[in-house]
């Protein structure tokens, strides 16, 4: 028979939490979610972990000693969450120019170079027209933001601050981002496409966008008239963001300017601002990072932090707390004078004070010169910002027609290749324990990272509904557990079973004689789910900024639910959790991590972290995917049911090797 299940209702006092961890000067980015049951207790549980994490920003570091104690590590780390370790090869950039033209004082070049194999970076390059043989030149790596032109390229719509830098005197590249190229792809996988394997992938555009920059200044590097000991790197907007990629971890950049480019966890998480952003702003926050740290690691190399003061999704309240935590890290190193920030009255644009204060930062930190700069690119154009540009944008086509453009290329589907996936592997005869132990270890560190050793058992706070109880399972969470309609002690109980509400298959469990079947909603479902508007994703996306997922969190339910029903039975009887398609592999991760769960009931489980029906969770398919996860459950007895046939003889295979094959059931 299946399990009962009612239609209960568990009313969720709005929880002040959310107003309390927002400081009264906060700039929010639009009203909070308020319609649907779980929306206040999901905005308060990550309104706390936000701050929590904000909070810690130098919590282990007092000094500079300190500081570069850490450095190694935390760059270690940042390369990990921007999907770059192991990093790709550096190999040859292919790079080509396909054409030239020259204008008054400066000369444009079109070209490409290839950032990993496949994956094309088309962009601009401008230099003086004049110069003597073997002169080095000042040099900028220009990234831009989210301008778009089509066909053309967003390159075009930035072509006049590259205009400045060459009639006086710098080489400047300016190159096209990854969505808004001549070749284009998706910054927005999880923001609207539904892509939520990136989050198992560990995959973000803005890995792809500061590998590009970063190979980008390889090329710079690689020419004669470019002096690789004088590269400066600014954009503005997501190109401002992707300033901060490339600075922090590329110390070839000997000075850096973002303009527009980062607010913090409080803005992006508490007050909402994540939903004015595409995923190439974000990296996954798997080490819980508080924000301003990326920007650290540009310290003590100049550095200089623009904004607006009325800029919707770079508020001037966490501008504030970003340049103040620069300011602590530049003085551990006795370089206050090094970082600066400007902030212009106005919005989200590139005004003239803007501009000049970019020009005058290069000029002093790459040309030595300290002098007001007196023009700026618009007094070059036509007095005015506007979209008619000096030079026609068809004309800066790195790829003129549409039959020029590489058949190799990568880009359109560069999500699926640039981060590897871990390898399927069986483990070896009589290697199956360090096999699952290691595996296990790697989960804990990139997938599982906010979990205690030990997940408590959830407590007990309402048992007022009929047959149904509500149980918090971690601060501030709180779910429905249904239990059983026929009581708790059955004369010929056998095993106590645990169904798994998913979120999105519901309760798939033909309970057998002997069963006492208790039924979770985890987080998010039933009388707790939360308002769900796609695009963006509010909720899904702020749990990465902390390093979690929604389904990290509903696995914690599962366990924290389990050892309750434990306590409950006072252990007398083993507990089976059983889940249906996606929650199949919540109650398999489940049954993996936490040992007094005794067996697992999987029904049609997916095949792997790829599919669209299976639930994301951060880094896992850098580690492994569901048919290890599932061959590591034993020794524990698995029954898997109308399972892929590949996944089954994986499964098969791997407990054959455990020595305790008699303990799974397929069928």
């Amino acid at each position: 028979m299946r399990p009962q299940l009612k239609s209960t209702s568990v009313v969720i006092g709005i929880l002040v939490l959310v107003a309390a961890a927002i400081s009264l000067s906060a700039q929010p980015y639009g009203e909070p979610d308020t319609g649907q049951p779980g929306d206040a207790m999901i905005q308060a549980f990550l309104a706390k972990k936000s701050s929590r994490i904000h909070d810690s920003f130098l919590d282990v570091v007092e000094t500079k000693a300190d500081w570069l104690a850490k450095r190694d590590d935390y760059r270690e780390e940042y390369l990990h969450m921007l999907g770059l370790s192991p990093p790709p090869d550096k190999t040859p950039l292919e790079a080509t120019k396909t054409g030239s033209f020259v204008m008054d004082g400066y000369t444009v070049e079109m070209l490409h170079y290839q950032s990993s194999p496949g994956l094309y970076v088309t962009g601009n390059l401008y230099r003086p027209s004049n110069y003597e043989p073997g002169e080095k030149f000042p040099t900028i790596l220009y990234v831009c933001g989210h301008g778009p032109r089509g066909r053309n390229g967003n390159k075009t719509a930035y072509q006049s601050h590259a205009i400045w830098y060459a009639k006086h005197g710098y080489i400047c590249l300016v190159v096209d981002t990854l969505q808004m190229g001549e070749i284009p792809s998706i910054h927005h996988g999880t923001y609207r496409e539904n892509r939520w394997w990136w989050h198992s992938r560990g995959y973000t555009s803005a890995g792809v966008e500061c590998w590009n920059g970063i190979r980008g200044i390889d090329y710079l590097i690689s020419r004669p008239d470019v002096d690789p000991e004088r590269i400066g790197v600014t954009g503005r907007s997501g190109g401002g963001a992707v300033t901060f990629w490339i600075a922090a971890i590329d110390e070839r950049v000997k000075a850096a300017s973002s303009v527009s480019g980062m607010a913090d966890l409080p803005a992006y998480a508490n007050n909402r601002v994540i939903n004015g952003h595409c995923d190439c702003m974000f990296f996954y926050n798997t080490y819980q990072w508080p924000w301003a740290r990326i920007a650290g690691l540009v310290a003590p190399r100049p550095l200089l932090f623009v904004n607006g003061d009325a800029d919707a999704i770079f508020p001037m309240d966490a501008n504030n707390r970003v340049i103040n935590r620069l300011e602590s890290i530049y003085s551990l190193f006795g370089a206050g004078d090094q970082v600066d920030s400007v902030v212009s009255k106005g919005g989200h644009s590139s005004r003239e004070d803007i501009r000049k204060a970019t020009y005058r930062f290069m000029n002093i930190h790459l040309k030595n010169d300290p002098s007001p700069v007196l023009d700026s690119e618009v007094d070059l154009v036509t007095g005015i910002l506007r979209n008619d540009h000096p030079i026609p944008p068809e004309k800066l086509r790195v790829f003129p027609n549409d039959s020029d453009l590489p058949r190799d290329e990568l880009n359109t589907t560069i999500d699926q290749h640039f981060v590897p996936l871990a390898k399927s592997e069986v483990p070896s005869a009589g290697g199956f324990n360090h096999w699952r132990t290691n595996l296990i270890t790697q989960l804990r560190e990139v997938t599982f990272r906010g979990f205690p050793s030990r997940i408590p058992a959830a407590l007990l706070t309402q048992s007022t509904i009929p047959d149904t109880q509500v149980l918090e399972t971690e601060a501030g969470i709180k779910i429905e557990l249904r239990t059983p309609a026929q009581g708790l002690d059955q004369p010929r109980a056998k095993r106590i079973v645990l169904v798994v509400n998913s979120e999105t298959n519901g309760t798939h469990y033909d309970s057998e004689e002997g069963d006492i079947v208790y039924v979770c909603d985890t987080r998010g479902v039933g009388s707790t789910r939360w308002t769900r508007n796609n695009p963006p994703n509010y909720v899904e996306r702020s749990h990465v900024l902390l390093g979690r997922t929604v389904n990290d969190g509903r696995i914690w339910d599962i366990i924290a639910t389990a050892r309750y029903i434990k306590q409950v039975h006072g252990g007398a009887l083993p507990l089976f959790i059983a889940g249906n398609q996606s929650g199949a592999v919540l109650a398999a991760y489940a049954t993996l991590l936490e040992e007094e769960i005794d067996g697992a009931i999987l029904i049609e489980p997916p095949a792997s972290h790829m599919e669209e029906n299976c639930p994301p969770l951060l880094n896992v398919l850098r580690v492994c995917d569901i048919p290890q996860i599932i061959g590591a459950l034993a020794p524990k007895p698995i029954h898997l049911k109308e399972a892929d046939s590949d996944l089954a003889e994986f499964v098969a295979t791997v407990f054959k090797v455990s020595g305790k094959p008699h303990y799974l059931k397929i069928d």
